[in-house]
């Protein structure tokens, strides 16, 4: 008992000196006394056991309220409602809006990975956000609301038994899908499709911004690369410009001769529809050491799969040859860029960086 006693005292002392010392981070609004506290260092907070953030990110006077947009200058985050399907769940977005921000100054969607930890990403853009005065957007998709099916294949799919055909391999990055047990449907409401959030992200940050752009650039790692390349597959219309998917695991091919999802056999896809796909500025975005000795990021093995490759490098490479062929046979014109980065592996803040200079550097047209 005098344990017990001594340990809810120090706890208690603990709190009444961050309420009375000003610091740098807060634990997130829990409706809790521990709202109104500060800490001097991160970590978790010792009452609600909350992760501790930074203040710049969250304003504890003013709690997140979805759609309502407050850009500040310097990093921040905002909360937007999900789309068609999604309304129940919501979505954080991480931005960073530069010192000499503009009317005129172009925007930039970060995808993260399957980490989901859109914090980090924006974090290793500020450095870019400044220099080629980007607005950096960064959406957090929660795992618990947008698993597999929903993030990585973009809600293509619905209704898998994913957890009993995957295996994963202990002590590596390895996944192992059995395709024979692995069921899902196809979603062939495109309303439904995360891509639409994209698009949705970017309108409502130009109006609360008085922006001027009418299109944005994309770029997204692992996961994100998962959900980029397919963008440029199956979204018509979009507003995205240039479209970065950097080292994905696997690919959905543009081929009617394999199945979905490593192909657009049975897919929600219409043929005709690869002439817009093919007309889209998509940049497969590859890490030279991202290959068999590349030990980061989940890495999917199976049947489909593994016929594009045994490594996100080989992979990425017979991805883009496989595309120029299907529309070279299909005499259609093919926009697609391919990119390999040297010296880099499955990292997302050294592809970023090229990326930055590939879109806004050296590169820029």
């Amino acid at each position: 008992m005098r344990k017990i006693l001594t340990f809810i005292l120090l706890i208690f002392l603990s709190l009444m000196s961050c309420q009375n010392k000003k610091g740098d981070y807060v634990c997130k609004p829990c409706d809790l006394e521990c709202d109104n506290f500060t800490f001097s260092e991160a970590g978790t907070c010792p009452h609600c056991n909350m992760a501790l953030v930074k203040t710049s990110e969250l304003n504890k006077d003013k709690k997140l309220r979805v759609n309502q947009i407050d850009f500040q200058e310097g990093s921040g985050v905002f909360l937007i409602e999900g789309g068609i399907g999604n309304e129940d769940n919501t979505i954080q977005v991480f931005y960073h809006k530069p010192k000499k921000f503009s009317a005129t100054s172009r925007v930039l969607i970060v995808i993260p990975g399957a980490g989901r930890n859109a914090d980090s990403y924006r974090d290793a853009w500020i450095k870019e956000s400044e220099k080629y005065n980007l607005l950096i957007l960064s959406p957090m998709y929660p795992e618990s609301a947008y698993g597999f099916e929903a993030y990585h294949l973009c809600g293509l799919i619905t209704d898998t038994n994913l957890k009993n055909s995957i295996e994963y391999v202990e002590n590596t990055n390895i996944a192992r899908l059995d395709e024979d047990e692995f069921e899902f449907k196809v979603n062939p409401n495109s309303n439904e499709w995360l891509f639409n959030d994209l698009d949705r992200l970017f309108d409502l940050s130009v109006d609360a911004l008085n922006s001027n752009q009418k299109s944005y650039d994309v770029f997204g790692h692992s996961a994100g690369g998962h959900i980029l390349h397919r963008l440029a597959l199956f979204q018509k219309n979009s507003k995205a410009d240039k479209i970065l998917a950097s080292n994905p695991s696997f690919y959905t091919l543009p081929s009617y001769k394999t199945d979905f999802p490593f192909g657009l056999k049975h897919a929600p896809i219409e043929q005709e529809s690869l002439k817009s796909a093919f007309n889209n500025k998509l940049i497969i975005f590859l890490g030279e050491l991202d290959n068999e000795k590349e030990t980061r990021g989940t890495f999917l093995h199976s049947k489909s799969a593994n016929e594009q490759g045994l490594h996100r490098l080989e992979r990425g490479k017979y991805f883009f040859k496989e595309s120029r062929a299907i529309a070279k046979e299909m005499k259609l014109d093919f926009n697609w860029d391919l990119v390999v980065i040297p010296n880099v592996g499955h990292d997302h803040r050294k592809m970023g960086d090229a990326a930055a200079n590939y879109l806004y550097g050296e590169r820029e047209k």
